[in-house]
């Protein structure tokens, strides 16, 4: 146990953020430097429970009690081993993940939980300040092969898994630039692209080979990927997104989020010296008041945005725990994130009839009104319906499936009920060889998620390849977690 008495001495505490009026002027992330000595009292917080729920919340089953207890001892380098026993990427986990560990800290039955996320994020940067994260290649090669297709968080996961089983693995990304979502999703400010540039040099350096730019289906046919490798892992996420096909969806100035953020990145790369979709004194509307609405909110206001509208059909979740989520499920809660903290209006229970377009058909207003849930469905409450003006609006409702067509297509693989690619318990899918991995097979989900997944895939993969593994295998593919 790390301190026997700081659960009942010390408080939740987390890094301050920076002020508003000057984050909005830079893409960085958005949290100062958190003392080493108040990040060690929040570890010595955690009660190394007889049950630790937070471990078993997790998918990657990272070992959170043990790394919380050596944080505390001033053990870095052991608490660095430990968490990178379960978990490949830390430092994208530590920054981006929504903790189902912290909604199941014992602690947080009747305190604010040990802030795990922090006590994680901080090690594996103790851990490369201190270069102790050195590539470890295979001692001997296998003679196998193996390509994934993806280099989101789950294709990665799986790529270092198995070189480091001695597998020879080639990883191909039809974007640009290697890291998927986590390169072209998730904004600067949220993880700082030179977070996941070293991993993919330590990946590289441990065998693996990446090749961006390539569209498997198109460039190259998946018949070609099936005959030059031995297996094939599928980690190509569900990237198709949810429209809203209502009056004026043509208007100029409606577009998905993953059109308006990865051009946002893209930026801060330096390939543009403005996105082409810019809000700069505009009025933005997002529609989804998830964490990719969110992700456009941050992003609008460092475009400089007129103003920026969220809206979420769902009611104003509760701030506290509700009783239908009892602990240790993960609840949805009222969060006010970052990039709500820098402004905006969020409102709730309002549903969009209508896009608005001028004579030359671009968005002007969006008509909206008061909904209610009766008997399942969303009931438009009488008399609420006004307009509000928008010059961009950005659909952010999430996703529903795997991209069709093209490689999908090419291999014949059966996909499942809710357009996800179908597997079976060892990850593989109606195509004997071919392995799935991440939202393109459970949906989108969480990079927690979508790591384990990587992981648990490359278990299977190394199994067919060889007749036996010796990778851990946190997850199985048809395991329900508790997090909805």
């Amino acid at each position: 146990m790390a301190d026997p008495r700081g659960f009942l001495t010390t408080g939740r505490e987390n890094p301050t953020r920076r002020p508003v009026p000057v984050r909005l002027r830079d893409w960085r992330e958005v949290y100062e430097d958190f003392p080493v000595d108040h990040l060690q009292a929040q570890a010595g917080r955690c009660m190394n429970c007889g049950i630790p729920f937070c471990h078993s919340q997790c998918p990657l089953g990272n070992i959170i009690p043990e790394w919380n207890d050596l944080a505390w001892r001033d053990d870095w380098r052991t608490a660095s081993d430990r968490l990178h026993a379960t978990n490949n990427f830390p430092e994208f986990t530590g920054r981006l993940c929504p903790a189902p560990c912290e909604a199941a800290c014992v602690l947080g039955i009747n305190q604010e939980p040990v802030a795990i996320k922090q006590v994680e994020v901080t090690i594996v940067e103790r851990a490369w300040k201190e270069g102790w994260l050195q590539p470890r290649p295979p001692e001997r090669l296998s003679g196998k092969t193996v390509a994934v297709i993806g280099s989101g968080p789950a294709g990665l996961a799986a790529a270092q898994q198995l070189a480091r089983a001695g597998h020879t693995v080639a990883v191909f990304e039809r974007a640009d630039r290697i890291g998927g979502l986590l390169r072209y999703g998730i904004p600067e400010f949220k993880m700082e692209k030179r977070f996941l540039d070293r991993r993919i040099a330590q990946l590289e350096a441990e065998g693996v080979r990446f090749r961006p730019g390539v569209d498997v289906g198109q460039d190259v046919s998946a018949a070609d990927i099936r005959a030059r490798y031995d297996a094939v892992v599928l980690t190509v996420g569900a990237t198709a997104p949810r429209d809203l096909p209502i009056p004026g969806r043509d208007a100029i100035g409606v577009h998905q989020a993953m059109e308006y953020l990865p051009q946002a990145n893209r930026y801060t790369h330096g390939d543009y010296p403005q996105p082409p979709i810019h809000v700069g004194g505009k009025h933005v509307i997002i529609i989804g008041g998830g964490d990719t609405g969110a992700d456009c909110l941050g992003t609008a206001h460092r475009q400089g945005a007129a103003s920026v509208t969220q809206l979420e059909i769902m009611p104003r979740p509760s701030e506290v725990r509700p009783e239908h989520w009892p602990w240790p499920t993960f609840p949805v809660l009222y969060k006010v994130t970052s990039a709500h903290e820098e402004g905006g209006e969020r409102l709730y229970a309002v549903q969009t009839q209508e896009f608005r377009k001028d004579a030359e058909g671009r968005l002007c207003a969006l008509v909206l009104s008061d909904v209610q849930l009766q008997d399942g469905r969303f009931v438009e409450v009488p008399g609420t319906r006004r307009e509000i003006p928008a010059d961009f609006v950005f659909l952010a409702m999430g996703f529903t499936g795997v991209d069709k067509g093209g490689m999908v297509d090419q291999l014949g693989v059966d996909m499942d009920a809710r357009g996800n690619i179908a597997r079976d318990e060892h990850f593989m899918s109606s195509v004997p060889g071919v392995f799935v991995a991440g939202d393109a097979g459970r949906g989108q989900s969480l990079i927690v998620w979508a790591i384990a997944e990587g992981r648990s895939a490359a278990a299977e993969v190394d199994r067919y390849l060889m007749g036996a593994s010796a990778l851990p295998v946190p997850i199985a593919p048809t395991t329900r977690s508790l997090v909805v």
